[in-house]
């Protein structure tokens, strides 16, 4: 699990087997970093255009599409490079 130190984090260390990244000091450290949750879930990006807020109650659904929408871009991009 690759995240920042935030004290939310403390209860996956129990299943996960952590690696953090301090963003008081760095933003990467080796292949440790953050981007990819925070570009696949940003909220300024994903929701214009589409929707103007995701409740709580819809937060599921929000990422499923999300995951869709990911995978679908990335299997093209893997088909064009011939991969």
């Amino acid at each position: 699990m690759y995240s920042d130190q935030a004290a939310a984090y403390d209860k996956l260390k129990e299943n996960y087997i952590p690696e953090t990244v301090n963003h008081m000091n760095a933003y990467v450290e080796g292949n440790v970093h953050t981007d990819g949750l925070e570009n696949f879930l940003s909220p300024k990006r994903n929701l214009a255009g589409t929707y103007v807020t995701v409740e709580p109650f819809q937060l599921d659904a929000y990422v499923d599409e999300r995951m869709f929408r990911f995978t679908i871009a990335h299997q093209r991009q893997s088909t064009q490079r011939g991969g």
